[in-house]
């Protein structure tokens, strides 16, 4: 596939994600994060089940659930914990430190070097984000920030070892497991500590369809096949997208106010994704963005 296209697709997740909180205020009034969150990936992870019809072998099963865990119950857990004690702002702020913690994972795990565009763009995108979405009612919590950083490490893991740990297993299938299994690890919370659901008429019923089929089972689908076909730290750059989606939303459909100070933030958040998405430079061996060997022979390149 086109690299422009393997770019265009896997923004779509972020700016898919984007959509979720004010799909889930406009939509969803009094409906519980955790009992949600079990909502948007268990029903898409049995839709994409049903649809491979295959279950993952015994000899993987602890690595589904440990990437079921990072991408979705560790990560929507503590996304949970620091909207209710952080101010949006520096919820986002803090979260968008993803990126730099992908550099890192990706040194390390997958033998990736650290190119200087690459931390400059993370570096340029934590500021932006910063701009866009910081206001006067910024707080310090200290367990709202610890919560935050932790979704911003567990999501940034899984996206690293998604790519490690993927093998053979047909993108859908990959997808499809690890829905399921984050749906599974958070249903005891939910159950135990969710305040249930609003009234189910047709806007809860539209708004749990669009997180579920769409903002769970297509976004990550097109998610984790970037995260395959390019370099972890040029995917992880891309989750700016979705707090600037989020504004921009807000500001079209909602009438929110849009200050100068904020389209300079969302300008550096737009050149940040641009920077990371630029291809490394040549060296004659694998690049950041190329495919692993097992992926090329999967193929038949």
């Amino acid at each position: 596939m086109n690299r422009a296209i393997d770019i265009g697709l896997t923004a779509l997740a972020p700016a898919i994600w984007g959509t979720t909180y004010i799909v889930t205020t406009e939509l969803l009034p009094g409906g519980d994060p955790l009992t949600i969150a079990v909502l948007r990936a268990l029903p898409a992870g049995l839709l994409l089940l049903l649809l491979v019809r295959r279950l993952p072998p015994p000899s993987q099963l602890g690595r589904v659930f440990l990437l079921g865990a990072l991408n979705f119950a560790i990560f929507w857990a503590c996304l949970f914990v620091a909207t209710y004690r952080l101010p949006g702002g520096i919820a986002a702020t803090v979260g968008a430190i993803q990126p730099l913690i992908v550099l890192l994972l990706a040194r390390k795990a997958l033998d990736e070097p650290i190119r200087a565009i690459q931390a400059a763009a993370a570096l340029t995108g934590l500021i932006g984000i910063a701009v866009l979405v910081l206001g006067p009612d910024a707080g310090f919590d200290p367990l709202g920030i610890g919560a935050g950083l932790a979704g911003a490490a567990s999501m940034a893991a899984g996206t690293v070892y998604s790519r490690k740990w993927r093998g053979d297993t047909p993108l859908l299938t990959f997808t499809a497991w690890q829905l399921t299994a984050g749906g599974l690890l958070l249903l005891p919370a939910a159950f135990w500590f969710g305040a249930g659901l609003p009234p189910m008429g047709f806007g809860p019923l539209a708004g749990l369809g669009w997180l579920s089929l769409v903002g769970a089972a297509l976004s990550y689908v097109l998610w984790f096949n970037g995260v395959e076909r390019l370099a972890p730290s040029t995917v992880s750059a891309m989750g700016f997208l979705s707090p600037l989606v989020a504004v921009m939303a807000g500001w079209l459909l909602l009438g929110e106010a849009l200050s100068p100070l904020q389209v300079a933030g969302a300008a550096l958040v737009l050149a940040s994704v641009w920077a990371a998405t630029r291809p490394a430079p040549s060296t004659g061996a694998l690049g950041a963005d190329a495919p692993a060997p097992t992926t090329l022979a999967r193929r038949g390149m």
